[in-house]
């Protein structure tokens, strides 16, 4: 695990911020009639113009600045132009940057217009996962901690947990040591150390756990064919506790 000092991670929250303030303006425009294309063009052209890289586009292959998930779609959907939003639809919206040398990444999922009760409750409940998560990354906790807060409230919820992805280490690489799942029992793995950042990020399915990936290799759905939320942030472990990186203090 890579320990972060002061001055780096003052350069992550920038970094981070950039993440935040894009996905803002994406979500905004997430509204019925707009292509998930539009979307990533929108977010590649205000990324650049902020002096940032998308970190996505070109990373082993991956084709777009944005992930798109929409629905059923858990991680990984390729923007495209064909793929228009409709009332209703849930949108996981996920985006990474490079600034000054260092990685950003961060995930919500936004409501299309109108979205169905249970939508809405699962996007409540995962938004919530992340915070319980968020709240666990305290000096000397450990790393299945975070895992163990996400389950718990997810399944409390009568949702599941998706477990073929995980969190990760995040700075200067879009995926370091260590990996974070989101499920496990608590009291295992490494001590949480001041420096460590971790990109925290539940993936909530209001169904069965199990994952598809379609034939372009990247876009990963819900077995069963029923909703799925994400929701990440970049958050560092303080001596005075857990820092959302490029989230506005106080």
């Amino acid at each position: 695990m890579v320990l972060k000092s002061p001055a780096e991670l003052a350069a992550m929250d920038r970094a981070n911020a950039l993440v935040l303030e894009t996905l803002r303006l994406v979500a905004a425009a997430a509204q019925p009639g707009a292509t998930t294309a539009d979307l990533d063009a929108l977010a590649e052209r205000y990324i650049t113009e902020c002096g940032g890289r998308p970190a996505f586009k070109g990373y082993r292959g991956y084709p777009a600045t944005l992930c798109t998930s929409v629905n059923d779609v858990i991680v990984h959907g390729i923007p495209s132009r064909s793929c228009v939003l409709r009332e209703g639809d849930l949108l996981s919206l996920d985006c990474g940057v490079i600034l000054e040398g260092f990685y950003g990444d961060a995930a919500v999922t936004v409501a299309v217009g109108e979205v169905s009760p249970l939508a809405a409750r699962l996007m409540t409940v995962t938004r919530e996962c992340l915070e319980r998560a968020v709240a666990v990354m305290q000096p000397h906790r450990r790393l299945s901690d975070i895992g163990d807060a996400i389950q718990r409230h997810a399944e409390a919820a009568g949702f599941s947990v998706v477990r073929d992805f995980v969190g990760h280490g995040i700075g200067r690489a879009l995926h370091e040591e260590p990996q974070v799942q989101n499920f496990g029992p608590p009291g295992r793995g490494p001590e949480l150390r001041p420096g460590l950042v971790l990109a925290i990020e539940p993936m909530i399915n209001a169904g069965r756990p199990g994952v598809v990936i379609d034939e372009d290799g990247w876009t990963a759905r819900t077995e069963d064919g029923k909703l799925s939320a994400h929701f990440e942030y970049s958050v560092a472990v303080t001596e005075d506790g857990p820092w959302v990186l490029g989230a506005e203090k106080g």
